[in-house]
């Protein structure tokens, strides 16, 4: 078959990070832990617009990789759906502390959802490899919260 299901999902997986992160797991012992609420050095390795898996609709996700301690190369998940205006708001909150130390820090602003999906682009670029951050995970009325609380800058 020349065009089947296996190569569609090469086109549809970054299938160079996920071998790698295969790998990375294999090396530090191959199991999952559960990481518990804390305050974290992390990487923003993704950040960008897609649809929630259960009912389609616009989700932000950003995904961060700690970078030390006990938890070091696990991954903390932010999945916020922006349907409401305060959903937005608590996404634009988070994506202008990520800017905040920026020479010329990127103007976060909701527009239509195809304005912010370019600009989550837009921000996930900027900080790529400019940025680390210290960020608190913590529990709000029962879901999953993060707060940046300290932006490091990388020369």
């Amino acid at each position: 078959m020349a065009n089947n299901i296996w190569d569609e999902f090469d086109k549809s997986f970054d299938t160079e990070a996920l071998a790698h992160d295969v790998e990375e797991v294999a090396a530090n012992g191959g199991t999952y832990k559960e990481v518990p609420h804390d305050t974290y050095e992390v990487k923003i390795e993704k950040l960008e617009l897609i649809k929630s898996k259960s009912k389609g609709d616009p989700m932000v996700t950003c995904w961060m990789k700690i970078l030390e301690g006990e938890y070091k190369g696990s991954r903390i998940f932010m999945n916020q759906v922006i349907t409401k205006d305060f959903q937005i708001h608590i996404v634009n909150e988070f994506l202008r502390s990520l800017v905040a130390e920026m020479d010329e820090p990127i103007d976060i602003r909701f527009k239509t959802y195809s304005q912010y999906g370019n600009l989550l682009m837009d921000v996930a670029e900027a900080i790529d490899d400019n940025f680390e951050y210290a960020v608190r995970y913590y529990d709000k009325n029962g879901y999953n919260a993060f707060e940046v609380e300290e932006v490091y800058i990388l020369e």
